[in-house]
């Protein structure tokens, strides 16, 4: 077992990108979108926060290093599966050739390179290459041992977090923004008291997957060790960073984790197709920098993100993402106007009237006529969440 080093890394932050992340492509039609990738990327360049430099291309990936979080038979079918040799029905019981995770071509390579892309990530960051790294391909959190699951087919956060355990003997907190319960992660390590898993999302009584309430906890020697903030429908910014914040430092604070990896999912935002919260830009300019700063307080600055859901994929995913490369490399928090040059390219393509300004418009909907009354459940339910914690049961 090598162990993480705690020199001084030689980079603040790299972005780890490759073009192969794009072919994670269900169809034209599909919810899922990797453009979005490319819309945050040339947003970033537009405003000089990402060059050339930044950027680091990721190793491949082994079936060896799946297999930490993957069964075999679950691998060979998904490779069958890309390259036609797998039906529909064939595919079922394993959650390919569904509605939500149709078979495509070279299906395998594709969810490859997104794992290889997180890993590439983690190794920079654990082996003091970085400090901070990014893959906003990865966050795949819906995927199972041996099931895809809510458009992932491989979850590279869980075969990322086996991997750092494995190689680096790391113990790793895992945050879940994403509007959708981190189900795939949080089962995966349920019975491990070295990983600590935190979800805040909209409630399962009207969400897929309908899992993460406060009472999934972790079993035997992990029970505690897993966190779910399941709040209502139709919550704000201030209710959303009130729970996340408070949640987070005590979490943190209580776990000493070695490293945190944080996914991104930029769902929870009111023009999300497939949820139902009201948060605006405002949460996406608080949610890294706070992981941003419990990074450095106990984890002597290590953090991974990668990325996760977000359906608006030109109106909210590229100013949301962006916020978070622009927190973990040091640039200033950009705000007014969006790049002429940006609005122009992707105005031409974009089915919906761009947002020209970085901030949300305000007011961007109308008032929420019972506001008050989530935002006192949403402080219940954190309370109750963080029961066990308080109380060191």
């Amino acid at each position: 077992m090598a162990k993480f080093t705690d020199h001084v890394a030689h980079e603040n932050a790299v972005f780890i990108y490759s073009p192969s992340q794009l072919t994670y492509k269900f169809s034209d039609e599909h919810p899922f979108n990797q453009k979005r990738l490319e819309l945050t990327m040339d947003l970033l360049t537009q405003i000089g926060a990402l060059n050339a430099q930044q950027i680091v291309p990721p190793r491949t990936t082994t079936d060896e290093e799946l297999l930490l979080a993957l069964d075999a038979d679950y691998i060979d079918i998904v490779k069958r599966a890309g390259h036609g040799y797998v039906t529909n029905a064939e595919g079922e019981p394993f959650g390919i050739g569904t509605e939500d995770t149709p078979i495509f071509p070279n299906m395998h390579e594709a969810s490859a390179s997104i794992v290889a892309a997180t890993l590439t990530a983690c190794d920079y960051v654990m082996q003091g290459k970085a400090q901070h790294a990014v893959n906003l391909g990865g966050g795949l959190h819906h995927g199972f041992k041996n099931k895809a699951s809510g458009f992932c087919i491989y979850n590279d956060s869980s075969i990322a977090i086996r991997y750092m355990q494995k190689k680096y003997g790391a113990r790793v907190l895992y945050v879940d923004t994403d509007a959708h319960h981190g189900d795939g992660v949080q089962f995966s390590f349920y019975d491990d008291p070295d990983a600590c898993t935190f979800s805040i999302h909209e409630t399962g009584r009207y969400l897929f997957p309908g899992t993460g309430s406060i009472t999934e906890r972790g079993t035997g020697e992990a029970y505690g060790t897993s966190f779910n903030i399941p709040i209502d429908a139709f919550t704000e910014d201030d209710s959303f960073l009130y729970c996340y914040k408070e949640a987070m430092e005590e979490i943190v604070a209580d776990f000493r984790p070695d490293i945190i990896l944080t996914q991104n999912g930029a769902d929870a935002h009111h023009f999300d197709p497939l949820t139902h919260l009201s948060c605006t830009m405002k949460i996406y300019q608080e949610i890294p920098r706070i992981a941003h700063d419990l990074a450095h307080k106990y984890c002597n600055g290590r953090w991974v993100a990668v990325g996760g859901g977000g359906y608006d994929i030109w109106r909210v995913v590229p100013r949301a993402w962006s916020y978070v490369w622009t927190e973990m490399s040091d640039f200033e928090q950009p705000h007014g106007p969006l790049p002429e040059k940006w609005l122009t390219r992707w105005q031409a393509e974009s089915p919906v009237t761009l947002i020209p300004t970085w901030d949300d418009p305000s007011p961007l909907f109308e008032a929420i006529p019972r506001r008050a009354e989530i935002t006192e459940k949403n402080a219940q339910t954190l309370e109750k969440a963080l029961y066990t914690l308080r109380h060191k049961i």
